[in-house]
């Protein structure tokens, strides 16, 4: 236990402290700001992601951390270092392409050792480096073949390691796994991940697939138009979104807008609540908010999981919170994904209802079809109340 100990306090030290600290960091091209005064925090040993759509100024970003851009203001700073002006061989950070740029005329073990060579090491330290790495992204056997006859997971590896040859304090990876097929890129997710936490090293992902952002990342920043629209965790991100536009980003979800009124029940209500009276769905009930709404128009969003339905509705009474939210209408679609069928539900106000619910039974016994007619219905602690 008494070696243990000190451990601990160096790790705690980690946390706390920011490895890389964008501070109000501007790039522009003409009149175009790519990143406009965009300030972050990342934490030593963290695999943080930057989600965006195209253009969003997220790849923009990763390239100043690089050293192929440079800021036009601001400053980034690694263990409280300005590097903004240094070159990028000079600083501890590495990129890994989204086109693997490797070398066609060189070997995988050429490949990998390319900035070791030039570095100026030592040739029997290059051979053991390089040896660790081909073990680490499980290369072996195939260190003397080129780049084209190896397979797109097999290029993958070989510009992981060539990446992680120098040993970076940070590893930029810009869409590293766009170019893979689905299968392949969910096995290569988990190998990333459980390679970044042997390593314990620092790692920044740029994609635009939400999904792979939430199965790879501790924290997400998600970008809009060159500024951070919020950093949250995956969960966090999810299921308590900044604003509509990120709900909207961030998987699927319902929005329905509306005015706060006041509800004299809801004074009374165990849990506290909010009505909100939407044009699409009349009065919705919503949980208080965790921070005050202040002002209104407002939109609730609820997300498709959170929608249940059934033929006629769970039993509505004033003690009973899970009966408060009941939509009528009219199954419109029925679309069955294996682990999940989602249903599109028409009101009678002319709004869709987007439902997504577990397929439990092999048989289809609690399934809905078409032209059915259904109650959906939710609770207000599943919907989330945002400002327009």
């Amino acid at each position: 236990m008494a070696d243990e100990l000190p451990k601990s306090e160096p790790q705690a030290e980690a946390v706390d402290i920011p490895l890389l600290r964008i501070d109000a960091v501007v790039k522009k091209f003409g009149v175009l700001r790519a990143v406009d005064r965009l300030s972050l925090d990342i934490r030593a040993g963290e695999f943080f992601a930057l989600l965006g759509p195209s253009g969003c100024g997220k790849t923009t970003l990763l390239r100043m951390l690089a050293g192929f851009e440079t800021p036009d203001e601001g400053r980034i700073l690694l263990d409280g270092q300005d590097i903004a002006q240094v070159l990028p061989h000079q600083r501890p950070v590495n990129m890994m392409f989204q086109n693997y740029a490797l070398f066609p005329h060189l070997s995988v073990k050429d490949n990998i050792a390319f900035g070791l060579k030039r570095a100026g090491m030592e040739a029997s330290d290059i051979d053991a480096r390089v040896a660790e790495l081909v073990a680490l992204v499980k290369l072996e056997g195939l260190e003397k073949r080129k780049p084209d006859q190896l397979s797109g997971g097999q290029k993958q590896r070989v510009a992981l390691a060539r990446s992680l040859a120098r040993r970076p304090r940070v590893l930029l990876l810009d869409e590293p796994l766009a170019a893979l097929d689905k299968k392949l890129r969910e096995s290569t997710q988990a190998e990333l991940m459980e390679l970044q936490r042997r390593l314990g090293m620092t790692f920044i992902i740029v994609t635009h697939d939400q999904e792979e952002a939430m199965t790879m990342a501790d924290r997400i920043g998600v970008m809009d138009n060159g500024r951070l629209e919020q950093v949250a965790t995956p969960r966090e991100l999810y299921e308590a979104p900044a604003s509509r536009w990120v709900a909207e980003f961030v998987g699927d979800v319902n929005i329905l807008e509306g005015q706060i009124e006041p509800d004299e029940n809801s004074r009374i209500a165990i849990v506290p609540r909010l009505a909100i009276t939407t044009r699409d769905a009349g009065i919705v009930y919503v949980a208080e908010p965790r921070h005050p709404i202040t002002k209104s128009p407002v939109c609730v969003a609820i997300r498709p999981e959170k929608v249940k339905l059934s033929r006629r509705g769970p039993v509505s009474d004033a003690g009973n919170a899970q009966a408060i939210n009941r939509l009528e209408g009219v199954v419109t679609e029925v679309a069955y994904l294996g682990g999940v069928t989602t249903y599109k539900v028409k009101l009678e106000s002319g709004a869709v209802v987007r439902s997504s619910m577990a397929n439990t039974a092999r048989i289809d016994l609690d399934a809905y079809h078409a032209s059915q007619r259904v109650v959906a219905w939710f609770t207000p602690d599943d919907c989330v109340v945002l400002e327009q």
